[in-house]
């Protein structure tokens, strides 16, 4: 008869912990990185052997709890880390490519713009020359246009700034995650395979492989209870309970370096939150590179067209701009309007304007060169885009995929429920009738 008490105490343990798994469940539903719970149950087996001459059976003895189960897929998880990582560069590189196309404004406020008005100014001041009003209003054109190249430098350098700091911030996040994973394995090692503590860990570490994996494109293996080895092109970024940490600096003209803490220079990432950056990063110093080049065209053919003018005292013209290296030094001089070079050599009063057009317009001007550097980050933005909205629907079916086989069902978690308090009150059931059996027993002695 003990052996029904054994029987029905077994059963009530094993389905304690099957409900306490299934409360874990339902109250982690919408925690993200949660693997649902189950346990696995298997017979007790006892034997007993008393008397010398007895021989030793195996005797049912009830169930036992064999491990706590997480439902979960390596192949999904895999697939999900590698979405996210190709998501997360796709998603930094729109953003600030986004705002760099913001930073070569081409509005009314615009270079490009601004540039086609001064053209604009000119041709009214070839028609009438002597126009002092259109004169100033002239200068004032090609002074705009000097601000505006000003204006595009400081914005794009204020992008180059916000994407370092961004990187930073990545860095950050990859150094913490690989703390963490670093701490993971300490405690996966020292845990108990099949425990809820165990399953809990595994958790953790698969939370912190996808904050790392979506920021940068590191390399996984697994060893020893499930401890996480991380590896950055060759490079091991963690071992055991050993971590190396990451850090990015910009450089002048606005690219990311990524190096170990200790200074050791790393390639740069290719994917990942921080490799979407340090592209950005290029595409951005390309844009201020890209301006610089035409300013200094602007300044030189600007400065060159009015030398070979000549102005109404029969004086050569000046220098109407003056730069010291980049966009944003481009100054336009302080000149009267009355010292400006309309004239051509032959005296002609308008003649050094009717020349804008061969001098300052057409192919290979700045005004040509403006509009292709614009088009052409248009482009590389709406391929980008395009990008990003690919990457997302394939992370969106990667992760419910993977939610389809560890996420938590809370109809099913219901039901059970149910089922397991049934079989709770079964087993208690069992220690009733073992009771009373033994109590009418001793009734009868």
């Amino acid at each position: 008869m003990s052996d029904l008490f054994i029987i029905g105490a077994s059963g009530t343990k094993a389905y304690r912990t099957a409900m306490a798994a299934i409360s874990e469940n339902i109250a982690n539903a919408s925690t993200a990185g949660y693997a649902r719970r189950s346990i696995t149950t298997v017979e007790s087996g006892a034997s007993t052997a008393t008397m010398s001459l007895y021989v030793a059976r195996a005797n049912f003895g009830g169930t036992q709890v064999s491990g706590v189960n997480r439902a979960s897929d390596p192949y999904l998880d895999a697939t999900v880390r590698q979405t996210g990582m190709t998501l997360g560069s796709a998603t930094s590189r729109l953003r600030w490519l986004s705002d760099a196309e913001t930073a070569m404004n081409d509005s009314s406020t615009g270079i490009g713009q601004l540039m086609t008005g001064m053209f604009q100014n000119m041709e009214k001041l070839a028609a009438s020359p002597s126009d002092n009003s259109l004169r100033v209003t002239t200068l004032d054109s090609i002074s705009r246009v000097s601000q505006a190249f000003n204006d595009t430098a400081a914005d794009l350098k204020t992008v180059s700034e916000g994407i370092a700091t961004e990187a930073q911030a990545s860095v950050n996040t990859i150094n913490q995650s690989l703390s963490a994973l670093a701490d993971i394995n300490n405690s996966l090692l020292r845990a108990q395979p099949g425990t809820s503590a165990y399953a809990q860990l595994l958790d953790s570490r698969d939370s912190a492989l996808q904050d790392l994996s979506a920021n940068l494109n590191i390399s996984i293996s697994f060893g020893a209870h499930d401890s996480a080895e991380i590896s950055f092109n060759g490079q091991t970024l963690v071992s055991g309970n050993t971590a190396t940490s990451l850090s990015v600096a910009a450089n002048a003209d606005g690219t990311l370096g990524l190096s170990l803490a200790d200074g050791t220079a790393l390639t740069a990432p290719s994917s990942g939150t921080l490799g979407g950056l340090f592209s950005a990063a290029d595409t951005v110093a390309d844009r201020r590179e890209s301006l610089d080049t035409l300013a200094e065209q602007f300044v030189t053919d600007v400065n060159a067209w009015h030398a070979q003018g000549v102005t109404d005292s029969g004086a050569a013209g000046g220098a109407l701009l003056s730069w010291t290296g980049s966009a944003a030094t481009m100054t336009a001089l302080d000149v009267d309007p009355a010292d400006l070079a309309l004239k051509s050599a032959d005296g002609t009063a308008n003649g050094n304007l009717l020349n804008v057009s061969t001098a300052l317009r057409g192919s290979g001007s700045v005004e040509q060169n403006w509009t292709s550097l614009v088009a052409s980050h248009a482009n590389l933005l709406s391929a980008t885009k395009a990008e990003y909205d690919t990457a997302n629907s394939r992370n969106d079916q990667a992760v419910a995929a993977r939610e389809a086989v560890s996420g938590v069902d809370l109809d099913m978690e219901a039901a059970d429920l149910l089922r397991i308090q049934q079989a709770y009150s079964a087993s208690a059931k069992i220690l009733q009738v073992a009771k009373e059996t033994i109590d009418s027993i001793l009734n009868i002695m």
